[in-house]
């Protein structure tokens, strides 16, 4: 394998941490990228093998986008697979990802991009939200992005949840008592670790309080650029496992684990500004909800593309049990004025604060996968100059009927995105074909499987 190496010199805030980390006593460095499904994959490097790859890159085994999230490998892929023996793959260093891991005694972590194992064919979630933050400069924009986290968290083990058979678990706090003060008393070392650790690992959070259901909380991360802010969101979900797993706490970000309770969200906060940072685009104090007609194109393109891009933002079948009417989730492509019953909630606020709140993604989304979607669309409709034809919805989203329900299963979102002409020119034929096959694959396992609402349904009955 021949390995693309850097076609620039280090900037002057790579060299420094070069340097710092040579001079570091160290002696492992930890490096991950991220797979289609959102999960970090990565290993240690020892750090004189982590620094000679700095300029060429390292090898790292392309099965990482050749298989699910449960490790088996996709019959249906065409990226890599047994006939291709599943080589290595290119993977580049980002220097400018690194941060320190407080609870590995501030061990350096870099992310990092995978190049692939084929020449044009990336398949790279990191790397698609690159290329778009990429396109916006080239018109002028910078898009910023803040993303919440809704989450349960339980009184168990990986282990405990094995053998209990993922059934009967203890929550970590009983009932439902959404922004309670005396539930985070409960729990007051946990919440105290992920306050002061995330930051520490370069994932500040904005706000972190329980939310209605037991043992669930919510969280807001700081807003940052496009790709800074997947890199925290995706660093915030491994690290608050991993932080809870010290604790004895399993934090689970299904999109809805159980029939009678809301589902978790993964809501998109956005807004674009000008290539230098120093204006929001989307603020018009004259407009309706402080909309500037710059961000009633950015919706105007993300309400056109949604039905299609959804599986993007809905990647599993779970995803679409919790898109269901009158559980905190929309389910048709609507726009509101501070209303949380649509799919796009316009937020009016101050020259900088106005922005927009997708809440379509369930906290089960691949961040990467959520930010790029919204800037393909939204950079998609400011480009078309779209206008905003659709009325805001006023009351609730479940009975505004004016638009179609958005796709029911993650086959029926796949198919849409797989067809879409419009998904394939915002993001490459290759990322579209390997993505839909591999949710053609995921939708074929649960279609396979025999699941507890047949066997309560069926076993003693038919």
């Amino acid at each position: 394998m021949t390995l693309q190496r850097r076609t620039a010199p280090l900037d002057r805030d790579e060299q420094a941490v070069v340097d710092t980390l040579t001079a570091d006593p160290a002696d492992y460095v930890k490096v991950a990228i991220v797979d289609i499904d959102g999960v970090l994959r990565g290993k240690y490097l020892d750090k004189s093998k982590f620094l000679s790859a700095v300029e060429g890159g390292f090898g790292f085994c392309d099965v990482v986008f050749g298989w699910d999230s449960a490790d088996e490998c996709y019959d249906n892929g065409t990226y890599t697979g047994w006939a291709s023996g599943y080589p290595d793959g290119t993977v580049r260093i980002d220097l400018h990802s690194h941060r320190r891991v407080p609870w590995e005694s501030g061990r350096h972590l870099f992310l990092c991009d995978y190049v692939g194992s084929q020449p044009d064919a990336s398949v790279c979630p990191r790397l698609l939200v690159r290329g778009l933050e990429q396109r916006a400069a080239s018109m002028g924009y910078v898009a910023n992005f803040g993303l919440e986290f809704e989450w349960f968290n339980f009184s168990e083990t990986p282990q405990s949840l094995h053998a209990k058979d993922f059934r009967n678990l203890e929550p970590l706090s009983p009932g439902m008592f959404g922004y309670s003060v005396l539930r985070q008393t409960h729990s007051q070392d946990f919440f105290d670790a992920m306050l002061t650790q995330l930051r520490a690992f370069g994932v500040p959070l904005e706000g972190l309080h329980t939310e209605t259901g037991p043992g669930v909380f919510e969280a807001a991360i700081v807003y940052s650029t496009a790709l800074a802010a997947a890199d925290r969101a995706t660093l915030f979900k491994s690290g608050v496992k991993e932080i809870g797993h010290r604790f004895g706490i399993l934090p689970t970000f299904m999109a809805r684990f159980n029939t009678d309770l809301p589902g978790c969200s993964g809501h998109a906060h956005q807004s674009l500004w000008d290539i230098d940072g120093e204006h929001n685009l989307f603020h018009d104090a004259t407009g309706e909800g402080s909309m500037s007609s710059t961000m009633r194109s950015w919706l105007a393109g993300i309400l056109a593309l949604l039905p299609e891009m959804l599986v993007m933002l809905a990647p599993t079948v779970n995803s679409y049990k919790r898109l269901v009417d009158g559980f905190w989730a929309p389910t048709r492509p609507t726009w509101g004025i501070d209303n949380r019953t649509v799919a796009a909630r316009v937020i009016p606020g101050s020259a900088s604060s106005t922005r927009l709140e997708l809440r379509v993604p369930g906290s089960d989304v691949n961040p990467y996968l959520a930010v790029a979607a919204c800037m393909a669309a939204g950079l998609w409709g400011v480009e078309r100059g779209l206008e905003l034809d659709q009325p805001a919805t006023v009351g609730s989203g479940y009975a505004d009927e004016s638009v179609d329900r958005l796709p029911r299963n993650l086959m029926d979102a796949t198919r849409l995105f797989g067809e879409s002409v419009e998904m394939r020119g915002l993001l490459g034929d290759a990322f579209v074909d390997h993505f839909a096959a591999t949710r053609e694959w995921e939708w074929r396992q649960y279609q396979d499987a025999v699941t507890d609402w047949e066997l309560r349904r069926y076993f003693e009955i038919i």
